[in-house]
């Protein structure tokens, strides 16, 4: 009995603060009518992606896509600097002869038991870096919102992700998969083009436009177990595409909504 009140107890009080979290988040979220002024505006932003390859990366993969999130602040003089964390995945690897040599005559490869195993080529990775922007209000609600300019820099890294189902062959299994992932990263730049909305009186917050990365990296494995070699050579790797995503905006100052003169 003791320990069901305890349970009881607990449940009821993250209860509560879950409730208090969701209404100080509200209460931020609508504190600022932010139609007359520009203001200082701390965000945490969603978001989702989709690319086009082309240069190096796209010999080894297809279209792929990220999402992930950024915080981000816009001053009061709509200028922006933010942090970005995105997670990279798609499903279309045409590098697929990494493994040929593990086959045999019919094209499968044996698995532990003396059985054809299943394995699946896809692609991971990410990005993640800093970035600074402007907002020109222009066709906007607000002197808030408007056309979104940004130029960020990170790190962009990807690789092919290869997945043993039953993890049961072997040879690409723990350590040994690491000679096959052609694991590759390097310094990026990146661009947005788009536009910014932050809704008058808090309701809608998104924003939505043109994205493109460019990086150079290399392959950071000391030997691709396939070639029997390093692979040292510089990659031009290129990712164009279009962002879109969800705002929380919190606002640290209201501006005043009645003038006197």
């Amino acid at each position: 009995m003791f320990k069901n009140n305890l349970t009881f107890a607990a449940m009821a009080t993250s209860r509560k603060i879950v409730q208090v979290l969701l209404l100080s988040l509200f209460s931020l979220n609508l504190s600022g009518q932010i139609k007359d002024s520009v203001i200082n505006i701390f965000q945490i932003r969603a978001n989702y992606s989709f690319h086009v390859p082309s240069g190096d990366i796209a010999n080894r993969f297809g279209p792929s896509h990220m999402i992930g999130m950024s915080l981000e602040n816009k001053f009061k003089n709509n200028w922006t600097l933010g942090l970005q964390a995105n997670y990279l995945f798609g499903g279309f690897v045409k590098d697929s002869t990494i493994l040929d040599h593990l086959k045999d005559r019919q094209g499968g490869i044996i698995n532990e038991y003396g059985e054809y195993g299943t394995i699946l080529l896809t692609q991971r990775g990410f990005y993640g870096g800093a970035s600074i922007g402007k907002i020109i209000p222009v066709l906007s609600p607000n002197p808030n919102s408007g056309i979104k300019l940004e130029l960020g820099a990170g790190i962009l890294q990807h690789h092919i992700h290869i997945e043993n189902k039953d993890n049961n062959i072997p040879a690409v299994l723990g350590d040994y998969r690491d000679g096959y992932d052609r694991l590759t990263y390097g310094l990026s730049l990146r661009q947005f083009v788009g536009y910014q909305y932050l809704d008058s009186k808090g309701h809608y917050n998104f924003f939505a436009g043109f994205e493109f990365y460019q990086a150079w990296t290399y392959n950071r494995r000391s030997i691709n177990y396939d070639t029997g070699v390093a692979d040292t050579s510089q990659k031009n790797d290129f990712l164009w595409g279009f962002n879109v995503g969800w705002i929380i905006p919190i606002y640290s100052k209201a501006p005043q909504e009645f003038y006197y003169y």
